[in-house]
């Protein structure tokens, strides 16, 4: 099925993107696409002037981040699919029609993986070597592999963004999108597309501290996802912690020398560990319990709806 432009919502969040809007909104409507959303986020250089002068229906964001510009974006978006790319003109319009087509074939969520084809200068090592690390840690957490988790270049049903729960008010929405996606057993394709050295503005993120906050949220959301990952992950510092102890305890014993508080907590952390870990466990039976019910439930109402 193809999807006609008039159905895609061209969602731009917006900061300080003055150098890039103007062009990056003129390129889409050149390629037919009519309507543009750029969520601003109180930007000081004129840049909501300038997309609405281009041609963009423009709003502002009431709280702050690109993660909250998202959220509040998807509550008055109003066609059934969404192209979604920053507006620092990283991403090129060129790629639309690819990141579309997934979503004419039945996916529910498409990922640009910028990694594929980087433009030389667009990444620097250590901004490399960080997208890589995350996305390991993601696949390992998750059980999926993504490839980008990290893109900002997304298209997407309405449906299947509005049936996700997004709390991440920062650059940890990626993520965040990535995790509720596959909770969700989203269809996810991921397409290469190019990813431009930045043109005109600096970088928002802070590679060390940003890296840091994602790296947290896909632990934290593991949680929910992959419980026996985060639960094992704590029982086992738990009781690698009493091991150590332990050794210390045999050590010192061996030399005739008793450590009875010391022995005592090396009990109760190496079993207080192994409790953790089997809560994780019994955790995971339950999470796989209520999505074998989930999807018998739909399968019984896809089963209950009359044909078209």
């Amino acid at each position: 099925m193809n999807i006609e432009h008039d159905e895609v919502c061209i969602f731009i969040p917006t900061l300080n993107e003055a150098p890039t809007i103007a062009e990056l909104v003129g390129e889409f409507r050149e390629r037919g696409f009519q309507h543009i959303l750029v969520m601003d986020g109180n930007s000081t250089d004129g840049t909501p002037e300038i997309a609405r002068s281009a041609g963009a229906v423009v709003r502002t964001q009431a709280g702050k981040g690109k993660g909250n510009a998202i959220i509040e974006a998807v509550e008055i978006i109003d066609r059934p699919y969404v192209l979604m790319l920053d507006g620092d003109g990283t991403y090129s319009p060129d790629d639309a029609e690819r990141m579309l087509d997934p979503l004419g074939r039945g996916f529910d969520h498409v990922i640009g993986d910028r990694l594929a084809e980087p433009d030389g200068g667009a990444f620097t090592r250590l901004n490399l070597l960080g997208n890589q690390l995350l996305n390991l840690m993601f696949r390992i957490a998750h059980g999926r592999d993504l490839s980008d988790i990290l893109s900002g270049y997304r298209a997407f049903t309405l449906h299947s963004i509005r049936q996700m729960t997004l709390r991440e008010a920062g650059f940890e929405i990626e993520t965040e999108m990535a995790v509720e996606a596959v909770r969700h057993g989203q269809r996810i394709a991921v397409v290469p597309v190019s990813y431009l050295a930045r043109p005109g503005t600096v970088t928002k993120l802070n590679p060390l501290q940003d890296g840091a906050r994602i790296f947290s949220t896909i632990y934290r959301l593991a949680k929910m996802n992959n419980p026996i990952f985060y639960f094992g992950i704590i029982g086992l510092f738990i009781s690698l912690v009493g091991g150590v102890i332990g050794v210390y305890v045999v050590l010192e014993w061996l030399r005739n020398i008793e450590h009875l508080p010391l022995t005592i907590l090396t009990v109760l952390l190496i079993t207080i560990g192994f409790q953790i870990f089997m809560f994780g466990v019994i955790s995971d039976m339950l999470l796989g319990f209520h999505r074998e019910t989930t999807r018998q439930i739909e399968q019984l109402q896809n089963a209950s709806k009359p044909p078209r």
